[in-house]
């Protein structure tokens, strides 16, 4: 007939059943659920468009649930945590309204950055670890690294000239978290690469800092090279948020309540 024909000309789709078109789209969420999604339309009356909109819904957030997953993974953040899990109530001193700000992720629209200082055990990798979680949640490129690993890494690759290779990785993501810089001591020469990572990063992408060391004690990180140091801080200082803790370790208030049960006295509080 002259419609066939002219179904012909303009390249009409072959005719493909609701499952075989489902399963070549790859709508995996929508293939697991359209049947019960369906039902539930016809008992609530729900329209045609309703349904759709319901199905494409569901498949979008299951898209970016296991897209956030996968960004989660590639982070390389070893545990996944929530503001809701932080005590605020164990540090005797933080600037809590200044932690819930910073939770909201606005400074990395201002491509700005957080340094978090504190003694050990007081939360620091706790909030930094929930920092990279929600980006990742945002759609954000997260790399997570301790700064003994990132020294490490970069020196091995600089021993087999694969150093700038190395620092993209650093330098590509939207949010670098460093956790315990300064816990070990380095050499000048190990040092290098990871400051010229955060002089790159500089107004181009946030990095968030751990450590024990207060800003003006920085240089001894980098075994007296007081001057490149300087220089470093104040780039990463420019534009920054700085978050102090003050207190005794979590990790020593559980070993207190297993050595001293409720209702007795601690020495360390008498």
């Amino acid at each position: 007939s002259r419609t066939e024909n002219a179904g012909k000309k303009q390249g009409a789709a072959p005719h493909m059943n609701l499952t075989h078109a489902i399963q070549a789209l790859k709508l995996g969420w929508i293939q697991e659920n359209i049947d019960g999604e369906l039902a539930d339309a016809t008992r609530k009356e729900r329209t045609h468009r309703q349904f759709v909109e319901r199905l494409l819904a569901g498949e979008f957030e299951s898209r970016a649930a296991h897209a956030a997953q996968r960004r989660l993974r590639a982070a390389r953040i070893p545990a996944v945590t929530t503001l809701a899990g932080f005590d605020f109530n164990w540090p005797t001193g933080i600037n809590q309204p200044l932690v819930r700000h910073i939770c909201t992720l606005d400074f990395m629209k201002e491509k700005a950055n957080v340094v978090s200082i504190g003694g050990t055990g007081l939360g620091k990798t706790h909030l930094a670890l929930v920092l990279g979680e929600q980006a990742c949640q945002r759609n954000n490129r997260v790399l997570f690294t301790t700064a003994q690993d990132m020294f490490t890494t970069l020196a091995a690759a600089q021993s087999v000239g694969a150093l700038h290779k190395a620092m993209r990785r650093y330098t590509a993501a939207h949010l670098l978290v460093i956790d315990a810089l300064g816990m070990f001591g380095v050499d000048k020469a190990a040092a290098g690469p990871p400051f010229q990572i955060l002089c790159a990063r500089y107004e181009k992408a946030s990095t968030v800092i751990t450590t024990n060391y207060p800003s003006k004690e920085w240089w001894k990180i980098r075994n007296s090279d007081a001057t490149t140091s300087s220089v470093v801080l104040d780039r990463l200082l420019h534009r920054s948020e700085t978050v102090l803790i003050e207190g005794r370790s979590y990790r020593m208030k559980n070993r207190m309540e297993e050595t001293w049960p409720l209702g007795k006295s601690s020495p360390m509080h008498d």
